[in-house]
This record gives C-alpha cells, structure tokens and sequence, in this order.
C-alpha cells in the first residue's frame, strides 16, 4: 500500500461521492483510479462497458478462490 498526495478539491469530491455510492474514500478512488485506468487504455470504451469489464474481471477473481468451506477444514 502506497500513499497518494491529492488535492483537497479532489478530497472533497471523494468524500462526497464516497457518501452518496456508500463505499469508503479509498474504495471510491481505487474505483476511479481502476475507470480511469481503463478508459485510457480503452479510449473506445463507454463508461458502462467498462463497468461490465470490471465485474467480469471479479467474478473470474471469485470463481478462482476456493469455497470458505475448504479454507476453513
């Protein structure tokens, strides 16, 4: 884990939208970090489709880990 200098505009934006989606202030900009991320490499992309990108790549993530069932035996 790294810190990340922000200005304090951005902060507040964070804050705000953390808020209203209900997710933590880094939650909301490992969000934007990963969007934004993907729009740059993907520049044909809408923002829905990326947001199918990134559900898609989580349920592979899911999918990959063992049931809590065989961690816990």
């Amino acid at each position: 884990m790294g810190i990340v200098k922000i200005s304090e505009r951005m902060h507040e934006n964070l804050r705000l939208t953390s808020g209203a989606l209900s997710r933590s202030i880094n939650a909301q900009a490992e969000h934007w970090l990963r969007v934004g991320m993907l729009s740059e490499l993907n520049p044909n992309l809408c923002y829905a489709d990326i947001c199918q990108l990134l559900i898609e790549a989580e349920q592979q993530d899911t999918s990959e880990q063992p049931p809590a069932a065989a961690l816990a035996a």
